[in-house]
Formats: C-alpha cells, sequence, structure tokens
C-alpha cells in the first residue's frame, strides 16, 4: 500500500532540503551534527508541547523533524551513510519519538485525558516503535519490510494536525488524531509483518515438487 505523502515528500527533499543539505555541507556542518541538533530540537518543542503550548511545540517538532531527511540527504550527497551515522539517526529517532509521545501524555493526563486520548498516544508510541523494530530486524534476516501505510513521516505529520487542532481550542482534536494513528500504526505493522513473511525465499527441498 502506498504511503500517504510520497510525492509531496519528494517536493520538499527537491526544492528545500536538497539546497540545504549543500549549504550546511559547504560550511562544514556534518550529517551526525544535524541529526543531534534536530533531535535537541525537537526534546524543546516536545517541553512546550507538555506545557500546554500546543502551537509552538507543534511548530518546533514539525521543523526539527524535518532533518531527519535532512542528515540523510547530506550523508548522501557526501558519497553514503556511515555504519555509525545510521545507528546514531536511528537511536536519536527512537529518542525524539519517545520525548514526542510522553510529552503528549503529560499533556492529556493533565487536562483529564479528554476522549482517551491517552491510550490513544501510548498505542501510537508502542506501534511506532515496533513498526521500525520490525523494518530493521527484517533487514538484518535479509527480508523486506519496506512498506506501510504510515511510517515515521506520516505519523509525525498526523500528531502535527492533532496539536494544531487542539491549539485552535478543539478539545478533540488532539486525541481524534491520536485514534487514526494508533489504527494507522497498528495497521502498518501487519503490513510489514504481511511483506516480510512473502520475501523470504524458499527452501530448495520445499520447491522441489514430491516424487
Amino acid at each position: 500500500m502506498a504511503k500517504i505523502v510520497n510525492v509531496p515528500a519528494r517536493a520538499v527533499v527537491s526544492h528545500v532540503v536538497n539546497p540545504t543539505a549543500r549549504f550546511l555541507l559547504r560550511i562544514g556542518v556534518t550529517p551526525n551534527a544535524v541529526t543531534v541538533a534536530g533531535t535537541v530540537g525537537v526534546l524543546i518543542g516536545a517541553w512546550l508541547g507538555s506545557q500546554g503550548h500546543l502551537l509552538w511545540g507543534t511548530v518546533v517538532v514539525t521543523a526539527c523533524a524535518l532533518t531527519d531527511a535532512l542528515d540523510g540527504t547530506m550523508a548522501r550527497m557526501r558519497g553514503g551513510t556511515s555504519k555509525f551515522g545510521a545507528l546514531l539517526d536511528s537511536s536519536m529517532d527512537r529518542i525524539a519519538d519517545g520525548a514526542v509521545f510522553g510529552a503528549v501524555v503529560w499533556y492529556l493526563a493533565g487536562q483529564g485525558n479528554p476522549y482517551g486520548g491517552m491510550i490513544a498516544c501510548l498505542i501510537s508510541l508502542v506501534a511506532g516503535q515496533v513498526v521500525s523494530y520490525v523494518k530493521a530486524r527484517a533487514q538484518s534476516l535479509g527480508l523486506n519490510a519496506d512498506v506501510g501505510i504510515a511510517e515515521r513521516l506520516e505519523r509525525l505529520l498526523i500528531l502535527g494536525v492533532g496539536g494544531l487542532l487542539g491549539a485552535a481550542g478543539l478539545e478533540w482534536g488532539l486525541p481524534a488524531a491520536l485514534w487514526v494513528l494508533a489504527a494507522l500504526s497498528v495497521i502498518t505493522v501487519f503490513q510489514r509483518l504481511i511483506h516480510a513473511g512473502r520475501t523470504e525465499p524458499v527452501p530448495p527441498s520445499a520447491a522441489e515438487p514430491v516424487a
């Protein structure tokens, strides 16, 4: 199944991320530095959101989350992503995701957990981690799980929409986005598991017809 944002994402990379990546490389900034800086920015945005500043929290988190595309583009322009760079990027993503969803749970708890938003948030957090784990584990086993309706970018965008709705005074906005996100994240887990299972090579003995 196609990703939610595909052509728009490529357009952003082409017109915004690529020129920015070239500029940063030209002035000596490394992809790993961008990765760490982006994570620090997300942590700041998450803290703002947890304190009730939904608009600024959403803006900061969204802006800093774009570094996930920026550091990868910079690495490719330098000739490829290093193994440590890939490890650092994945580790920082997990930290950032935990901070963002933890901040949302904290905020919703202070609001009395409207529409069960805390439950949806926790489901989204756990399912989101499993989505990433299934892909990484499948690759290590020689399988392909690079599919899914809601990958990390889509999940952050959905959460961002919910944050903006909440900032506009719509109490149902953030919980509604979280329930949508929870459902799509769970679906993505199963999509990846099923796809990985279909890409497993058939053993020679199983492929041979029985005499």
